[in-house]
């Protein structure tokens, strides 16, 4: 009986592709299924053979341990070097779309809140 290996729903397409080459790479015996036409099933990819989910699973988890530190040490270094977007780059980028965001927010806040707060 197949088993669940890694949920694609929310994944990005590199590491998507990157697990299937692992997967591959590796001859573990997999297959795919799709969120289909109105996007109600499950993107995944599943093991065929029991036999190879812990492996499988071993391999999936150590490559996004792998991928999740160099994102971390991309931001780190990035951070360091200030090339980080701030909510200062953010403002000054496009001052009129930054005010007009912080006005909606505070537009929906109020009408949230107002029916609590007025006595």
């Amino acid at each position: 009986m197949s088993k669940l290996l890694f949920k694609m729903r929310y994944a990005p397409e590199d590491e998507a592709h990157a697990i299937r080459q692992l997967l591959e790479d590796n001859n573990i015996e997999y297959f795919e299924t799709h969120a289909g036409f109105w996007g109600i099933s499950v993107p995944a990819l599943w093991a065929k053979r029991e036999d190879q989910f812990d492996r499988a699973r071993e391999l999936i988890d150590e490559y996004q341990a792998q991928r999740a530190e160099r994102f971390r040490n991309e931001f780190k270094m990035s951070k360091q070097r200030g090339e980080t977007k701030t909510i200062w780059d953010s403002f000054l980028e496009d001052p009129i779309r930054f005010v007009m965001y912080i006005g909606m927010i505070v537009l929906v806040l109020y009408f949230s809140l107002r029916f609590f707060l007025s006595f």
